[in-house]
């Protein structure tokens, strides 16, 4: 039995015996605002029903002693456990040698019978700083404390004893004390009291004085790790959605006549309010709102819609049914590119889909996380593709997830987007591209193979069978096959238990035609199989482009749509054509596959990039050209060549950014060392012409391109330039205070006696602390004092030894500055020290915090014999742990690839 590693198994076994829950919580925050309290009380009210094994429960040591279970709670002490009136403490809380409560075995319960029981456990919870369960964050600026909870995957534990799966789902009464001026946000409506008051009828005053209890009541039945907990000084500003739900016949049982009103708002930091840009967050929201009930047939299943932008978050956003959280980073207090607002209306929409997919209808278990994540993310890309200003999400989509995607699924440690998850470590690990990306491309893809219709006919089918309660994908599966008339069976296994990416290549024939012009004799499409994994060849729903040159421009001249079967799929409706400049094989990105340019395509496209008019089919070739790069297939400078040509001229801001940032990592991590100062100077000359020849965020994009390259004293030269507040070295460029901590971090980095000098860092750093009091600007410092080749040691001490100390933030900036571009050098003799420190470090570290740093941590850099033996050792050594495992797999796989990229961007073959 593992409570805090739940296995599917268990999990099962508990479903089965456990119904009918219902919890009070109760939460004592009112010292929360002091730094040496590590601990708050909690204490839950349990109410729940144990079937009878009779009526086909499948509980295990039952029998006339009744049954046992147990309920899981993380906790510094459990002083107080009672069932059904009578205290079982000592029975209920396992100890280990030091009389410690040893949370990994959860709370014991055992001689449960048939029937409703009563518990209730008293604990010491643990604030956390890591951004697991309930994360404590003092604002620098003004000294108010914040908090916020995190719950997903299984860490509503960490702050009220409960049944911490998904598919036990329960109804709530919550109870938070805190201080007067403190305001509570929840899944529902909350109403205040002071202590010894009648009820008071609001939230936010500020003129509270004393103690409040914020009391909110959850009566639908909702997941553990959905329910959430925002507490402090908020600044508010509220708002409302008004609109109708269009009727459609799957969902006629469920659905809700006349105008909607769902209430509204958006929570932050006092601190940040100046910069919060309401108008925007609520407009997106509400275009949300409108295409999702144009196309669910589900009205909007909770009281309210509250969105918290909340200080240290780890992820983009989590779905808290009512109450969704988003990292802050979201309010932009200095110049936003087109990307970043581009992203949050991607994170906004995404978070609200999983009102439906997710919150209304959950999976029952982590196997299907796929569903949630992958419907979320498909649905973002729709409502924003066909409800916001960003009416080219997909080509953002294209070039941006899916290379996520392409990378994850090219890992040794790749798995089917429906994945085993046989207990929590494997679900958290598979937060990942598969999941996200990968999935969301097969739902687009099976959109195409089904027709959107049908597709959504199916959605709503699932909803009005599954409202309220779990499902998994074979209830979705039935449901899709039933509005479409198609067997989805086949399809299933071939896109959703398979592993690795496919790749489509053009074989042709060409002959003079009637007229004496070349024409195509045969065009087949040739489909390889998926690589890693054991090479199947799967079904897609693709389109064949031609597309021509002409002055400078390329357009499309002939599309067919056509499904690609098994190794050789023939496309008789392109015998005839006129051979083609380019030839894109999966025009409009229907379906998930890599592509292999002809000779004369890829001529074409290298020539030409910036004459594709078509922003998708550029797309696909930029994400060609840099799949190419990774698998060594095209030399690192070659791709840097195409970036320096083709940049300028691309109109899709968030595919200007991403090729901007792949054009550093071409040079940081593919490039031959030897060419590498070569690759750095030709970037800085080509981004900084950039941001000196556009305006806007075209301009931001350059310029942050130009910062992240390796520096020497003629751009460092440039860098300082930039911090002259009376300087004009990018004319029209407005250099803010989070764009002036990143020329001080460039100039951090490219500290040496012939370049910077680390009394100017000093001076900087110092000079910049004083005009910015905020978190963001004490991470920055943090950062650009780290950066500094010459304190390797101490930064490495810092975090190998004093890890635990840090917060979840300042381990992201010492991490990055400890791994900046172009320190190799400086970083050779941490190959084996990491090698040697993992394991310790990844157990003394949060799980959380364990998988981002020692990921990021990973000795890329070094390739020497003696290190890659030790990550191997590492590997194959059964006491290692598995998430572990997966990391350093992972980074060895990395560390290869760019050996190989290496090798042939040096001229040499790839080993």
């Amino acid at each position: 039995m593992s409570s805090t590693n739940l296995t599917r198994t268990e999990a099962a076994g508990r479903a089965s015996l456990i119904t009918g829950v219902h919890y009070s919580i109760r939460l004592d925050l009112t010292a929360g605002a002091d730094p040496e309290r590590a601990t708050f009380p909690s204490t839950t009210s349990v109410t729940f029903t144990v079937t009878d094994p009779a009526d086909g429960g499948e509980a295990t040591g039952t029998g006339t002693a009744g049954a046992s279970t147990f309920i899981d709670l993380i906790a510094a002490d459990v002083p107080r456990v009672t069932l059904d009136g009578r205290d079982i403490t000592d029975a209920a809380v396992p100890r280990g040698a030091d009389g410690a409560y040893d949370a990994s075995r959860g709370l014991l319960l055992e001689g449960l019978t048939p029937g409703e029981h009563d518990l209730e456990v008293t604990a010491e919870c643990v604030y956390s700083t890591t951004g697991e369960g309930l994360h404590r964050f003092r604002d620098p600026a003004d000294d108010r404390v914040y908090m916020y909870t995190q719950f997903e995957t299984a860490d509503a534990k960490r702050v009220f004893a409960c049944f911490d799966q998904p598919d036990i789902k329960a109804t709530y009464d919550v109870a938070v004390r805190t201080p007067g001026e403190w305001t509570v946000v929840t899944n529902n409506t909350v109403t205040t009291r002071t202590d010894g008051e009648g009820a008071e009828g609001g939230q936010g005053d500020d003129d509270r004085s004393g103690v409040v209890t914020s009391t909110a009541t959850v009566d639908y039945p909702l997941s553990t790790y959905l329910v959430a907990f925002c507490v402090g000084p908020w600044h508010v500003v509220r708002d409302e959605w008004r609109g109708t739900l269009t009727p459609h016949p799957e969902t006629a049982e469920l659905h809700t006549d006349g105008e909607i009103t769902v209430p509204l708002a958006v929570f932050c930091r006092r601190s940040l309010a100046g910069y919060l840009d309401e108008d925007e967050i609520f407009s997106v929201t509400k275009a949300g709102f409108d295409y999702y009930h144009r196309h669910f047939g589900v009205a909007y299943p909770f009281h309210k819609y509250d969105q918290v932008f909340c200080p240290e978050y780890n992820m983009g956003a989590m779905e808290n049914a009512g109450c969704v959280t988003i990292r802050d980073e979201y309010i932009f207090r200095s110049a936003a590119s087109h990307y970043q607002h581009e992203r949050r209306a991607d994170t906004i929409l995404h978070e609200l889909a999983h009102m439906w997919f997710g919150d209304l209808v959950t999976m029952r278990w982590w196997d299907d996380l796929w569903l949630n994540e992958s419907f979320a993310t498909w649905s973002a890309a729709m409502s924003q593709a066909n409800a916001t200003e960003w009416t080219t999400a997909w080509v953002t989509f294209a070039n941006k997830e899916k290379a996520w995607a392409y990378s994850q699924d090219q890992l040794p440690s790749t798995h089917p987007i429906f994945s085993g998850a046989e207990d929590i470590e494997e679900a958290d690990a598979n937060f990942d591209g598969i999941t996200y990306a990968k999935g969301a491309s097969v739902l687009k893809q099976l959109a195409a193979y089904v027709g959107l219709d049908a597709f959504f006919a199916g959605v709503r089918a699932h909803f009005a069978a599954h409202a309220w309660d779990n499902a998994t994908f074979d209830d979705l599966l039935g449901a899709l096959e039933e509005a479409s008339g198609r067997d989805l069976s086949g399809w299933a296994d071939e896109w959703l238990r398979t592993t690795g990416v496919t790749t489509f290549s053009a074989d042709t024939e060409t002959a003079p035609g009637d007229d004496g012009a070349e024409v195509y004799t045969r065009f087949t499409v040739v489909q390889s199989g998926a690589q890693p994994g054991a090479g199947e060849t799967r079904t897609h729903r693709a389109a064949v482009g031609l597309y021509d040159g002409h002055d400078g421009t390329v357009t499309l001249r002939r599309r067919v749509e056509i499904d690609v079967t098994g190794e050789r799929t023939d496309v008789p409706a392109l015998v005839g054509e006129a051979p083609a400049d380019l030839v894109i094989l999966n025009d409009d990105d229907l379906t998930y596959t890599l592509l292999n340019l002809d000779p004369r395509s890829l001529a074409t496209a290298v020539e030409h990039i910036s004459g594709i008019a078509d922003p998708m089919a550029r797309s696909q070739v930029w994400s060609t050209a840099w799949q190419m790069t990774r698998d060594a297939k095209m030399r690192a400078r070659d791709f840097v060549a195409l970036v320096v040509r083709g940049a300028a001229a691309e109109t899709e801001m968030a595919v200007l950014e991403q090729i901007i940032a792949q054009g550093v990592a071409a040079v940081e991590g593919f490039a031959a060392p030897t060419w590498a100062p070569e690759g750095w100077a030709e970037l800085r000359r080509a981004y900084l012409d950039g941001a000196r020849s556009t305006t806007g965020t075209a301009q931001l994009a350059f310029i942050r391109g130009f910062i992240r390259c390796v520096h020497d004293s003629a751009s460092a030269d440039v860098l300082r330039a930039l911090l002259d507040r009376d300087g004009d070295a990018v004319p029209g460029l407005t250099v803010d205070q989070d764009l002036r901590w990143s020329v001080i971090g460039a100039l951090a980095g490219a500290e040496t006696s012939a370049v910077v000098s680390p009394d100017e860092v000093e001076e900087l750093v110092a000079a910049e602390e004083k005009a910015d009091r905020s978190a963001a600007g004490a991470l920055a410092a943090l950062h650009a004092r780290s950066s500094l080749p010459r304190v390797k040691e101490d930064v490495w001490e810092k975090l190998s030894v004093h890890g635990p100390e840090w917060t979840n933030r300042q381990l992201e900036a010492l991490v990055s500055a400890f791994v900046r571009n172009g320190h190799a050098e400086a970083l050779q003799p941490f190959g084996p020290l990491y090698v040697a420190e993992v394991v310790r470090m990844w157990r003394s570290l949060s799980p959380e915090m364990a998988q981002r740093t020692l990921d990021a941590l990973y000795p890329v850099w070094d390739n020497s014999g003696d290190t890659a033996a030790g990550v191997d050792r590492l590997i194959t050594d059964d006491a290692t742990p598995s998430g572990l495992r997966r990391v350093l797999t992972e980074g060895r796989d990395r560390a290869r690839r760019r050996a190989a990229a290496r090798a042939v961007d040096a001229g040499e073959s790839a080993r």
